[in-house]
């Protein structure tokens, strides 16, 4: 009676072999990522993260920042906060939450205040965004630059930024005839240092002096 080799083993066998093996390996797979420790397990899904990412296909994206025209590269899940942090290098515009709810972020695209975070850039095309490190002139600050200094309207510091954008955009909404309005319309940005009552002063200082923005 010949006795099956390699060459002629039963073709159910066979799958049946190559099944115990799959098997076998992912349980040794599972069984390694239980007893790993969480670093090395987080650094193996980073490195996952990082490969998967060269797969997203890039659009092109034309947008004006501060009066500087760029044509750009971009994966469509990249936010205006990242782009212009990472790629455009204006570390100005804070990452707070990244949840659009403290307000860190916010920037003007086309005049009008936006949750950077919470918007994507490719979504931009063709349009106009002030970030903080636009609004000076040169040397010269802008009024509500200066008015935050006058007032002391920060102390961290981290959440200025998007106060001073948002405190721009409150008066030309026409939100800020009132220090119960601008407290209103300025609900949107967390100071977690409390400076809220020089933050609305400020805001009313610069609304009083009649300054074009």
């Amino acid at each position: 009676m010949a006795t099956k080799g390699p060459h002629n083993e039963d073709p159910n066998d066979k799958a049946l072999n190559k099944g115990r093996r799959e098997f076998l390996k992912h349980s040794s797979l599972l069984t390694a990522l239980a007893v790993a420790p969480p670093h090395l397990v987080k650094a193996a899904e980073s490195a996952l993260d990082e490969k998967a990412a060269v797969y997203f296909e890039q659009v092109p994206l034309s947008l004006e920042v501060n009066g500087v025209h760029h044509k750009l590269s971009v994966e469509p899940r990249v936010t205006l906060l990242d782009l212009l942090r990472e790629q455009l290098a204006l570390p100005g515009t804070k990452k707070g939450c990244d949840h659009g709810q403290c307000g860190a972020c916010t920037v003007h695209v086309n005049g009008r205040r936006v949750l950077s975070c919470m918007s994507l850039a490719v979504m931009q095309e063709g349009k106009k965004v002030t970030t903080i490190e636009g609004l000076a002139n040169g040397d010269q600050l802008h009024p509500m630059q200066e008015a935050f200094i006058k007032h002391d309207g920060f102390q961290c510091g981290y959440c200025t930024p998007g106060q001073i954008m948002s405190g721009i955009a409150c008066i030309r909404e026409g939100h800020a005839n009132s220090d119960e309005e601008v407290r209103e319309y300025m609900s949107g940005n967390i100071c977690r240092c409390g400076a809220y009552p020089n933050i609305v002063k400020a805001i009313a200082d610069v609304k009083k002096g009649g300054h074009k923005l």
